[in-house]
């Protein structure tokens, strides 16, 4: 497996929560979501995530400028453009199961 490092900040705050993870594993798109998180902190659950999702992005266009040199308004706008075409037209299906985390 390639993992990708765990960032510094998560390592030093007792705090931490993991949120999203994603594997590329046999031909298809495997996730970990920490689904309820917010909602039991007091917050809208889907709305959470979207603005969780959008630092996402914002985090990957920084990253493709400062690693490939690309603009990152043009990659917030590439990637918000191919998130709206894959959610109205998916290239495949989404299938598993959501297993919950354990009490």
């Amino acid at each position: 497996m390639h993992a990708l490092p765990v960032p510094p900040a998560a390592l030093r705050d007792e705090n931490t929560v993991h949120m999203l993870g994603s594997w590329i594993a046999e031909e298809g798109l495997h996730c970990s979501l920490n689904v309820g998180f917010f909602q039991a902190n007091g917050h809208d659950e889907p709305r959470a995530w979207g603005i969780m999702l959008a630092d996402v992005v914002r985090h990957l266009a920084d990253a493709l400028s400062k690693d490939r040199g690309m603009d990152r308004q043009a990659s917030i706008e590439a990637v918000l453009s191919a998130l709206q075409d894959e959610l109205a037209a998916p290239t495949s299906d989404t299938d598993g199961d959501f297993v919950a985390k354990p009490n």
